[in-house]
């Protein structure tokens, strides 16, 4: 799998020839300007939850490439009324086949709210699952039991959130990837804003002290994992 990290909470990873792009919020990040959108691939979009510093470019990108845009039913109905034309809404706990993966919708823990103030249904977060393995984007989430559910998965890696304040910090993160079974984890929703600044040498050592590896790819980067 390759992934390129396009900041904040934004991941695309090509796998199965596809590219699942999670989470689109480029255009408001002053941290991602170099950042071409319109030259971001994705044959699936998925958002994980309705706040705007995750659904923000999820609509230009969904019309410009015909993705099939994946989330809640309730942000589904939202874009789909927007004229996204290929939604798909879930609900937590269900899982759907999306082009050559099968999507599994999990809990998460926080809130969620759309741009315009609507309804923004239960937030969650996503294991994908293809030819080439599964992996999990956690969105934005506390550090719950659920996530030792997971393990059945046998994640190639995680992306999980950081940066505290809003969501889990880097000691519930490394609990968070022990609970899932993983040991590879790709850090999002971190250093974007003020409030979610972290020590990124301090990340790194200490999910090394833990035995894990953290991944922080720059902005715009691409890695293999």
């Amino acid at each position: 799998m390759r992934l390129t990290y396009y900041g904040h909470s934004c991941i695309g990873v090509n796998t199965a020839g596809h590219d699942v792009l999670i989470d689109p919020f480029i255009t408001g990040n002053a941290l991602a300007s170099k950042v071409d959108v319109s030259r971001i691939p994705a044959t699936e979009i998925l958002i994980t939850h309705g706040h705007g510093d995750h659904v923000g470019d999820a609509e230009a990108i969904a019309k410009r490439t015909n993705a099939t845009l994946v989330s809640n039913y309730e942000i589904a109905e939202w874009f789909a009324k927007k004229g996204v034309k290929n939604t798909l809404g879930m609900n937590l706990g269900g899982k759907a086949k999306v082009g050559p993966f099968t999507i599994k919708y999990t809990a998460a823990v926080h809130s969620s709210q759309l741009p315009d103030g609507s309804y923004g249904g239960n937030p969650g977060a996503f294991v994908v699952t293809g030819s080439e393995g599964s992996f999990h984007h956690a969105g934005d989430t506390a550090l719950t039991a659920d996530m030792q559910f997971l393990k059945g998965f046998n994640l190639r890696f995680a992306c999980l959130p950081i940066g505290d304040h809003f969501t889990m910090g880097i000691d519930d993160a490394i609990e968070a990837a022990r609970l899932m079974g993983v040991t590879k984890v790709v850090g999002i929703h971190y250093n974007t804003f003020p409030p979610i600044a972290i020590d990124t040498k301090l990340a790194m050592a200490s999910f090394t002290k833990a035995g894990l590896e953290l991944m922080l790819p720059e902005i715009g980067q691409t890695i293999s994992i």
